[in-house]
């Protein structure tokens, strides 16, 4: 028995629980990590920063939070796992003192059309107990009031097996709130066949003018060219009634279609399955721009857009139905809750006033709940997340943000940061992922990870204090107290976009002249009207290149070289030279290894523990049939190229006998937007969000267009990078381009030519412009919230 002395913590006056203060990692090897090992303290804020692409998400998302979120899903039983996402164990030697991990993130909330701000949070759930029991005349339960649940009856007769069976006649009825018109979506569509197909062709001629409909090997145009409904060499505009009530509105019937068993059914219902039934805001850019072309949207008749039957807009508590509470502004919904008194459903009454308030408290006030989901942006949709966590009672959590500032005005992100410490002094652990200074500025403890972006980051260049980060010799350490300057002379407006009468959701009769030809940055507090004032008003058009917030989309078999279109020059180039066919060179399509289906991995599904991805061994991982590596252009193979870096590829297309103007072009545009690093080949899935952001910059660049919109694009920006964009906007409006920018960073308002201020406030105190002029007018009269935060940021 060994003779050494144990020590007892009590002696010394610790208790052993109290020494557990610290996240400890070691060997984390995510993505571009580079064996990373820190130590986070416990029960305090700490902010990841680096360049786009430093591996922070990597360690923060990928490592921390996912291993959390894997050891609490074991604790439940196999059954129970087989029905939960499988969470492979992060690649990382040693992680010690986890604590559950709650993860707010800047995913776009649900983009089913029948999801709302009130039903994506528990507030409409509130609400419809509230008018069930309060309302007059009374009408059901909680479901009559839900525009998502319809009224059901049916009657019949069912057999009772007690003792001897016998038959029992028995009725059933649930009342639902859904309008019976529009099915509870507010909105009826309205088609237009023109856009559908061209009634002078027949099936066999290629009659369907719908994205993705080919008449050759389309399974969809088989099925109605070989039912036997229609003849398919006819054209459209001779069939007879019979068959255009077929074509049009059939019935779903089975059909026999070369030997295979499939539905048949007409043409309208096909298309509001297809395309009707999703948000239009979720589509692909060319499938959206179809359904605007066919497709009419207006307010239901029948329920005026409330998507309630009208039984449920009778009920009524006082003289609020509960379509007026959903469309009220929160602030103002908040106010009428608490005016409410009723013993019966107090306890109801404080969760909703608790609930409604947290919306306020962290500047959604201006949202009301029958908002839809899928229209919230990033920043917008990740603080609807945090209502829910404001009121918890639980500590020693750790939470984790993913740029909490995204999309707040300076004004706001005070506010942002009073909730995070709030969060950390009810003794929880808080990691967040920031570029803002003034967010980075309130850490107790900051990580600084890099020194550059992709293969050139993953390691950890700091750890300390906020003051000690001022004095390190770090990217971030000496680009924090940049403040970018008023420009000393601004550009002249080669003419105007002029905008009257606007009055989309919360403008109030905007007249505006947008300056052509320069820098225009549009501001204003989050939710003042910015977005609705250009999106909604600046005409969609050939000259008009809009690049919004929607997340780009993507599977691990996407890269930057199919996203951005790039892989077709290269593969035509690598055909031209060796005389075969393009498709050879696409992992995708014929050239791909038979053995992964071009993956380059083998996954093995084991059920409800995480799914194996091993290199597949004929390719070793390069996707491609050895016959194809055979195939050389410029001394390099196809997976050779693909894994060259941005600037890398540039130099190899630009010169000598690689030369291929066309790769060369768009790779240009990549290296412009500062993504010169990224391998051509590299999954979408392994990008950061600023990657993603400026890699949907670089694609939009392409298009022809004298009118560039730009929604936030310093989103996912480090404050090095955000230089680089301004270098890049300058060179678009210098080569005659007009540039509008919807911005809250105050470096991009410094750097305009033109600023239009929305305000006083948001959602009903909004809707206005408060300044027109150029930035140092603007910083001179302070007479606005971001004139204000604007003369501080330039030491004005």
């Amino acid at each position: 028995m060994s003779s050494a002395k144990r020590t007892d913590p009590r002696a010394s006056g610790a208790h052993a629980a109290d020494s557990h203060d610290l996240i400890r990692v070691h060997g984390a090897r995510e993505n571009n990590l580079k064996d990373v090992s820190v130590e986070i303290p416990k029960r305090r804020l700490t902010v990841f920063t680096g360049v786009s692409g430093s591996g922070k998400s990597s360690l923060v998302f990928n490592t921390i939070a996912a291993e959390s979120q894997r050891l609490i899903n074991e604790t439940y039983s196999a059954f129970v796992q087989g029905f939960m996402p499988t969470l492979a164990r992060p690649e990382v030697d040693v992680l010690d003192g986890l604590t559950t991990a709650i993860i707010v993130d800047q995913q776009r909330m649900g983009a089913d059309p029948r999801s709302t701000v009130g039903t994506a949070t528990d507030v409409n759930a509130m609400l419809r107990i509230l008018f069930s029991r309060l309302g007059e005349p009374h009408i059901g339960p909680p479901s009559a009031y839900s525009f998502n649940t319809a009224s059901v009856r049916a009657s019949g007769a069912i057999t009772v097996e007690r003792g001897a069976k016998k038959a029992v006649k028995a009725t059933f009825q649930r009342t639902g709130g859904m309008c019976t018109h529009c099915e509870g979506r507010g909105t009826v569509s309205d088609i237009d066949l023109t856009q559908l197909y061209d009634d002078s062709k027949s099936l066999a001629e290629g009659a369907f003018t719908i994205p993705g409909w080919k008449s050759d090997s389309q399974w969809t145009v088989q099925v109605y060219a070989q039912s036997g409904f229609v003849d398919p060499d006819k054209p459209i505009r001779d069939y007879t009634d019979t068959e255009l009530r077929d074509f049009l509105h059939g019935e779903p019937v089975k059909v026999k279609v070369n030997g295979v068993n499939l539905t048949y059914e007409g043409l309208i219902p096909k298309i509001q399955k297809s395309f009707l039934s999703k948000d239009k805001e979720a589509m692909q850019p060319h499938i959206r721009a179809f359904v605007e072309r066919a497709v009419t949207f207006t307010i239901c008749p029948e329920c005026e857009g409330t998507r309630l039957s009208e039984g449920a807009r009778s009920s009524r508590i006082g003289k609020i139905s509960i379509a007026d509470a959903c469309a009220m502004e929160i602030r103002d919904l908040a106010g009428w809750v608490r005016d409410l008194d009723e013993p019966s459903v107090a306890p109801l009454l404080t969760a909703l006033r608790d609930a409604l308030d947290s919306f306020v408290e962290i500047g959604l006030g201006y949202l009301s709940l029958d908002r839809p989901a899928g229209t919230l942006s990033g920043g917008e949709a990740q603080r609807v997340k945090m209502v829910r966590h404001l009121g918890s009672s639980l500590t020693d959590t750790t939470y984790v943000f993913d740029e909490p500032t995204v999309g707040l005005h300076p004004h706001d992100i005070q506010r942002m940061n009073d909730l995070l410490l709030r969060l950390r002094d009810k003794g929880n652990t808080v990691l967040v992922v920031e570029h803002k200074p003034e967010a980075i500025a309130i850490a107790d403890h900051v990580i600084d990870l890099g020194p550059g972006a992709g293969t050139a980051g993953g390691t950890v260049c700091f750890q300390g204090t906020v003051g000690e980060l001022r004095a390190a010799d770090t990217v971030t350490g000496r680009h924090l107290d940049d403040r970018a300057a008023l420009k000393e002379s601004v550009r002249k407006p080669t003419g105007v976009l002029e905008i009257r009468g606007a009055r989309r959701h919360n403008l109030q009769d905007v007249d505006v002249d947008v300056p052509l030809g320069v820098l225009c940055v549009v501001t204003g507090v989050a939710g003042s009207g910015k977005s609705s004032l250009i999106h909604g008003s600046v005409p969609a058009g050939a000259d008009v290149v809009s690049v919004d917030q929607s997340p780009i989309k993507g599977s691990r078999r996407s890269n930057p070289a199919t996203y951005t279109g790039l892989l077709d020059p290269i593969r035509k180039a690598f055909a031209k030279a060796n005389g075969v066919k393009p498709a050879l060179f696409s992992a995708n399509s014929e050239g791909a290894c038979p053995t992964c289906n071009g993956a380059g991995v083998i996954y093995t599904d084991l059920a409800m523990m995480a799914g194996v991805a091993a290199p597949c061994e004929d390719c070793e991982g390069k996707r491609f049939q050895p016959a194809v590596l055979e195939y050389r252009f410029g001394g390099r193979d196809i997976s050779e190229v693909l894994a060259m870096p941005v600037d890398r590829a540039e130099e190899f297309f630009g010169t000598g006998e690689a030369r291929t103007p066309a790769a060369h072009r768009i790779l240009q545009r990549l290296s412009d937007v500062g993504l010169g690093y990224l391998t051509l080949g590299q999954p979408l899935t392994t990008l950061s969000g600023g990657e993603r952001q400026r890699l949907k910059l670089a694609t939009h660049m392409s298009e022809k267009g004298g009118v560039y919109v730009l929604d936030e694009p310093t989103t996912g920006l480090h404050l090095a990078d955000v230089e680089q964009l301004l270098g890049l906007l300058d060179r678009l409006v210098d080569a005659g381009k007009s540039v509008i920018v919807i911005e809250h960073h105050q470096a991009v308002m410094a750097h305009a030519d033109w600023i239009i201020d929305l305000g006083p406030g948001a959602g009903h105190d909004g809707g206005r412009v408060v300044f027109e002029g150029t930035p140092a007018d603007l910083v001179a009269a302070r007479s606005t919230l971001t004139g204000e935060h604007l003369a501080a940021y330039v030491g004005a």
